[in-house]
């Protein structure tokens, strides 16, 4: 049976950092260690663990089962290692320091970015970093502390998710496309997602729509849907928010889509002052633009 007497928990984050990176060049770029160090402390942790942590391949470093086993229980020790020292550290201001935000990127352009100056006024120092994706970020590894998702994402024990609210979407165009009745939409050229987000409320809405409609211009960016909408190559189903602002003719008077957005916030976002300014801040901005980002301002 393995013994931990002489295993280095400052170990711990070079396996899981070598882990998720297979590599030895890119681990040693993230933590500022040379090969040498890193092959000469991977050796220690596998002598003092009695375990064989690693295989090497043509590919990279890759896990033996013993090694995933110690990855998986290494990823939530390391994690409430650092909630332990955030909880515990003692600032000056509560809400200074850093807060990662995640999200698709149009609800940062065309919302968020706004409101961020009156946050920064009554709290100078929180930091806030802005990360515009839409892939899932480890809230265990830090990664991000809170995420503004469209729909409701699978449980996660690290998270805490709650729904902020409704997103709505119309169809919008060119204005030579301003009077075109609803019975003849599907007869007109649209913009749609790639097969890859088909999968989506907006894409199901069209899939519906009948006669189905030409599909003349597949994109899997809504930046570049808007830009194709405004050049007249179709129409398209966009975040109302979107439309008004770009100026485009809104077609049509309904909301045609709701989606939800959640706020998912790491289980820490609770107890920790920063983090609960973030996370009520998100919920006043959103009950503030409520109408907007629903679309209900620009129905008749």
């Amino acid at each position: 049976m393995a013994s931990s007497n002489d295993f280095d928990w400052n170990d711990i984050p070079l396996i899981l950092t070598l882990a998720r990176s297979g590599s030895m060049s890119a681990t040693g770029r993230q933590l500022g260690l040379d090969a040498s160090t890193i092959s000469r402390r991977i050796a220690a942790a596998e002598k003092a663990l009695k375990l064989r942590l690693f295989i090497r391949d043509n590919t990279g470093y890759q896990l033996t089962d013993a090694g995933q086993v110690f990855v998986e229980h290494g990823e939530a020790v390391y994690g409430n290692v650092q909630s332990m020292l955030q909880a515990s550290s003692q600032e000056a201001d509560a809400t200074a320091g850093q807060v990662n935000i995640t999200s698709i990127d149009f609800l940062f352009d065309y919302w968020l970015l706004e409101h961020v100056p009156a946050l920064h006024a009554q709290h100078p120092h929180l930091q806030l970093t802005l990360q515009a994706e839409n892939q899932n970020l480890s809230f265990t590894r830090r990664e991000a502390d809170f995420a503004l998702r469209l729909g409701k994402p699978s449980e996660d024990a690290a998270l805490v998710m709650r729904k902020l609210g409704d997103l709505g979407f119309a169809v919008y165009g060119h204005a030579r496309f301003a009077d075109t009745p609803r019975g003849c939409w599907g007869t007109q050229p649209w913009i749609a997602y790639d097969d890859s987000l088909a999968a989506t409320g907006e894409m199901q809405w069209l899939a519906a729509m009948e006669p189905q409609p030409r599909k003349v211009l597949k994109v899997n960016s809504l930046s570049t849907m808007v830009r194709a909408c405004r050049a007249g190559v179709g129409m398209a189903l966009l975040p109302c928010i979107m439309g008004q602002q770009e100026g485009l003719q809104r077609i049509g008077h309904n909301v045609e889509v709701q989606r939800d957005i959640w706020l998912l916030s790491h289980r820490d976002a609770g107890s920790i002052a920063r983090f609960k300014t973030v996370s009520s801040w998100l919920s006043q901005v959103y009950a503030s633009s409520e109408q907007l980002l629903c679309g209900a301002l620009l129905n008749p």
